[in-house]
């Protein structure tokens, strides 16, 4: 609707629950008639605009918390390390166990062989020796002579594999006493010798690579009682 110029205008604004609404009226001839209406919907979010959740203002920890965390942290990597070395030294050990057990596998793995070839050697050096005595120049069987050259050959040769293969006769007499080497099975007066020394030895002793695999039989020197 237009009006005239001669009315009188006028303009009420109201608002609610967020809503503002606008009507114009027009007073001709003292009645109030509506000329025009506009509303206007402005809500408090609309003006605000939404909330953007990405613009929140983040909290980062406070240096209180970090540093409880980098302690936490390095303890964690000292038990690590700590485990790690541990494991590592374990297995090192492991390994230097094996090691040295298949050695000793190779080693002394005859050990029980040379205990049984000793005692062969124990037969040929006495049949050697009686065949020494038996072959004296006083005796002129030459078939006894060449038997007693056999037999020390052998003999020899014995000793040659032996010692190649790692064992060795004990030559006591005239040392000190071990209870690891020797076994006494007799004493003797101590002429001309050191009291504690080994005198006589009655049956040899064999070392494999340093280890006794049996005993000398021996007799220690001691003072002569009057």
């Amino acid at each position: 609707l237009f009006c005239s110029g001669t009315c009188t205008h006028l303009i009420c604004q109201q608002t609610y629950s967020g809503t503002q609404t606008e009507k114009s009226f027009c007073f001709v001839g003292g009645s109030p008639r509506v000329f025009s209406t506009a509303a206007q919907q402005r809500s408090t979010g609309d003006e605000c605009g939404p909330e953007d959740p990405h613009d929140e203002p983040k909290h980062p920890l406070s240096d209180c918390a970090i540093k409880h965390k980098a302690i936490k942290l390095e303890e964690q990597v000292r038990d690590l390390t700590e485990r790690y070395r541990k494991a590592l030294a374990d297995s090192e050990n492991v390994r230097r166990r094996t090691q040295k057990f298949v050695e000793d596998a190779k080693l002394f793995g005859i050990q029980s062989f040379c205990r049984d070839l000793v005692e062969v050697a124990d037969i040929l050096e006495k049949t050697t020796e009686s065949a020494a005595e038996e072959a004296e120049p006083s005796n002129p069987n030459p078939t006894l002579k060449k038997i007693y050259e056999g037999l020390s050959l052998i003999e020899a040769k014995l000793q040659n594999v032996f010692a190649k293969h790692g064992l060795q006769k004990m030559n006591p007499v005239g040392g000190k006493y071990d209870p690891y080497d020797h076994e006494i099975v007799c004493h003797v007066p101590a002429e001309g010798m050191q009291p504690g020394t080994i005198a006589l030895v009655t049956q040899d002793g064999y070392k494999l690579h340093g280890r006794t695999i049996r005993h000398a039989l021996v007799g220690v020197a001691v003072e002569s009682q009057e």
